[in-house]
């Protein structure tokens, strides 16, 4: 049987490598710590599921739903987004509901690229932002993150003839892998960048609330995110060129639960819309309710995970730093971008098979995320903190 050469490229995939090494050590007996997926352990807050069990004994909610039904979900999302970011948006053109963010950045490369044709992503960068663009035939131009750099592009090293093919560029901070975050300036550059270049800018924006302030920085350290990460609808305020992905798995806890939202130009809505409708329908409508139950109830849930990912970066940190490993401190997400010891600097992928094969402790290599990944591991605080300590006194062994 003969696929489609559009596969070639999908054959390879992080999490699902690290799934295959972690089999072959629970079969070889080995009790595992997995902090290779970022998948939180936390659960979602009782109202939220409250709204989704109601929904389950209403009949009406058990057919297909269209768009006119996520009207609901929609305006939820525009006030939640409007709340946050002071940027009015027009829930009726300027919202998409989605299966969770990455369904909007896999889908989007097909209604913007024809084949042959650029994006520009970030290297290391989140798997699906490469898969969707090679499932347009489109070229991917990698932009490399550097530590001297902060781990953000630098746009006047895109050579000239790849700015004459680019249709797209994809930002996603805070970062994953890296746990970088970007300021408002970045994100000023890179919309007047694309605006001169005429190119689509697509921010991938899952870590929003999972932001770590420094001690003190506001009463009761509750996070002000505005300050630290800014929307990309802040510096294009007029949605010129650019669409921005959110969802629900990390700040809610509802990553099973497959949704989230596009906000942005209403063109590229409306094109993501088209290529959505050839697809899929919407989520069932229950879970819609429980969206709208997160987006619009209590917030104790978001500030709860924040404190928790914060105690765990912390712990997870120090005992790291304890072991002679010194690594910087992320200031969001959930991960912890470490670079490897000189042994393993040019062989990520074996450092963490062979870690989980001795020590049962799974975690991603950096050149699973792309070539500048290379000699660095991502670690993802999905344990609690005393699961984190035995997890690097099984590293120090190792190593």
């Amino acid at each position: 049987m003969e696929f489609a050469k559009r596969l070639q490229p999908l054959q390879s995939n992080v999490f699902a490598d690290m799934d295959r090494a972690k089999a072959t050590a629970l079969a070889a007996g080995r009790e595992i710590i997995d902090l290779s997926l970022g998948s939180s352990d936390l659960p979602a807050e009782a109202h939220v599921i409250e709204a989704i069990a109601q929904s389950l004994h209403d009949p009406s909610t058990h057919g297909y739903l269209l768009f006119h039904g996520t009207q609901g979900f929609r305006q939820a999302a525009a006030k939640w987004y409007e709340n946050k970011f002071g940027i009015k948006v027009d829930p009726e053109t300027e919202v998409l509901p989605l299966i969770g963010s990455q369904e909007g950045t896999a889908h989007l490369p097909l209604a913007i690229l024809n084949p042959g044709d650029f994006a520009l992503l970030l290297d290391p960068g989140y798997p699906s932002h490469v898969g969707g663009v090679y499932l347009a035939s489109g070229q991917i131009y990698p932009m490399p993150l550097l530590a001297e750099n902060d781990f953000l592009p630098v746009f006047s090293d895109i050579p000239a003839p790849v700015l004459a093919q680019s249709r797209m560029m994809v930002l996603s901070y805070p970062h994953n892998p890296t746990a970088a975050i970007a300021p408002l300036a970045f994100f000023q550059e890179a919309v007047a960048f694309c605006q001169q270049h005429n190119i689509v800018l697509v921010h991938d924006f899952p870590y929003v609330d999972l932001v770590f302030p420094e001690s003190g920085s506001r009463e009761n350290n509750i996070p002000n995110t505005q300050s630290l990460v800014p929307s990309i609808l802040q510096a294009d305020p007029d949605k010129s060129i650019s669409i921005e992905f959110f969802t629900l798995s990390k700040s809610y806890n509802m990553g099973g639960f497959r949704i989230g939202y596009a906000i942005g130009n209403a063109e590229l809505i409306r094109a993501l819309r088209q290529v959505k409708a050839a697809v899929d329908f919407n989520q069932y409508r229950g879970i819609l309710n429980g969206a709208i139950a997160a987006l619009t109830g209590p917030q104790t849930g978001v500030e709860k995970a924040v404190a928790t990912f914060r105690q765990r970066r912390n712990t997870f940190i120090s005992a790291l730093h304890r072991i002679g490993w010194h690594v910087p401190t992320p200031q969001a997400t959930m991960y912890i971008w470490a670079q490897l010891p000189p042994a393993w600097s040019q062989n990520s992928r074996e450092f963490c098979t062979r870690l989980v094969e001795k020590t049962g402790v799974a975690a991603s290599p950096g050149a699973g995320f792309g070539k500048s990944g290379e000699g660095y591991v991502r670690f993802a605080l999905v344990h609690e903190p005393p699961i984190l300590e035995t997890a690097v006194e099984r590293i120090a062994e190792f190593l």
